[in-house]
C-alpha cells in the first residue's frame, strides 16, 4: 500500500481539491481561488497530491490544468473493502461470543 495515498489524503485541502478535479478537470488559478489558503500552500497541496499519484496535470497556454487520476484510488478502495470485511467477521464472532455468554444454562 501507498502509504503517500494516505498522506495526502489525510489533509482535509487535499481531500476538498481530488473533490474539485474528480467533478471536472480545473486550471490551478480556479483551483486556489476555493481555499482561503495562499496560491503556494495550494500549489503545495497539488504538489502532493501528484506525488501520491491522485492528480495529473498539463499544460494549456499559461495554465496548467488538474485531472483526477483515478486509478490510485483503487489502491485504497481495496485495503478499505479487505479491512471492513475483517472487522465485519470480527464484530459478528465478537456478536456471537456475547450471545453464548448470555445464553441461560439449561
Amino acid at each position: 500500500m501507498t502509504t503517500n495515498v494516505f498522506e495526502a489524503l489525510s489533509d482535509p485541502v487535499r481531500r476538498r481539491l481530488l473533490e474539485l478535479v474528480a467533478e471536472r478537470e480545473r486550471p490551478a488559478g480556479e483551483l486556489a481561488a476555493e481555499f482561503d489558503v495562499s496560491r503556494p500552500a495550494v500549489s503545495r497541496h497539488l504538489r502532493v497530491l501528484g506525488e501520491a499519484g491522485l492528480v495529473s496535470w498539463r499544460h494549456q497556454a499559461q495554465q496548467r490544468i488538474y485531472r483526477l487520476e483515478p486509478a490510485a484510488l483503487d489502491e485504497v478502495s481495496t485495503w478499505i473493502e479487505r479491512t471492513r470485511s475483517n472487522w465485519a467477521a470480527r464484530l459478528d464472532a465478537f456478536e456471537r461470543h456475547l450471545d453464548e455468554q448470555w445464553e441461560e444454562p439449561s
